[in-house]
């Protein structure tokens, strides 16, 4: 598994048999300098953890440049069919898709979820988390964008991620330490990375404070640079 930080909460996760697109904010993202034809090149499936705009982000040309499967909540891929996508694969809170070389589990997040249509916000669905397993590798959790709630224990013992992929950035989600209570209290991950931050000035800058929070502990913290690679 290569998982690759594209700025914000957008990442790419190649497996053998499948080239996943998460949240691909790029286009409106002021960090990302790459190529969008670059970094979608081969993808296979678009997951999308809410419908706010820095998540949805590029997905509607992705999608129909590629032909990828966008899986999302129902309210979302209802949303993108109204774009022109055809080929979705819905899903909700508590469920799994299957989606081939690899699944989709939809975890609560405590957050919001809509985008905005001629001035107005619409309504896209309760915000997701999203947990990726493939056999024979690691198991990823995207928290999407969230709070810290007590039911994050279920979300380990159900599904036991060993990488976790966590906004850090306050004022829309959590914070560095709170971030790092939430790894350290309930999960079990031998691997994290923080994401969310940096993007725009209203955000922490970077995650200084949650790689401080994490000290002491056997998990161990990547901060790549964006477009940067790391094998798992």
């Amino acid at each position: 598994m290569k998982i690759t930080w594209l700025g914000h909460s957008a990442f790419r996760i190649d497996l053998r048999d499948a080239h996943i697109l998460i949240d691909p904010f790029l286009t409106g993202n002021p960090k990302f300098t790459g190529d969008l034809d670059a970094v979608s090149a081969g993808i296979t499936h678009i997951v999308l953890t809410h419908g706010h705009d820095d998540h949805i982000g590029d997905a509607p040309e992705i999608m129909k440049k590629t032909g990828a499967q966008v899986v999302g909540n129902f309210e979302i891929c209802m949303y993108l069919h109204g774009k022109g996508a055809e080929n979705i694969n819905p899903g909700n809170t508590g469920g799994t898709i299957d989606c081939g070389a690899f699944s989709v589990s939809f975890t609560p997040a405590l957050h919001s979820s809509s985008t905005m249509v001629d001035g107005n916000a619409v309504y896209l669905g309760n915000p997701n988390g999203v947990v990726l397993s493939a056999d024979g590798e690691p198991r990823v959790y995207h928290f999407g964008d969230t709070a810290i709630f007590g039911d994050m224990e279920l979300i380990r013992e159900m599904y036991q991620p060993e990488i976790g992929l966590i906004p850090v950035g306050d004022r829309f989600t959590m914070d560095g330490p709170t971030a790092a209570l939430a790894a350290r209290r309930y999960f079990d991950f031998r691997h994290v990375i923080p994401m969310h931050y940096g993007t725009f000035p209203i955000i922490d800058q970077t995650p200084d404070a949650f790689v401080a929070a994490m000290q002491g502990s056997a998990v161990r913290v990547h901060t790549p640079r964006i477009g940067e690679a790391i094998q798992f």
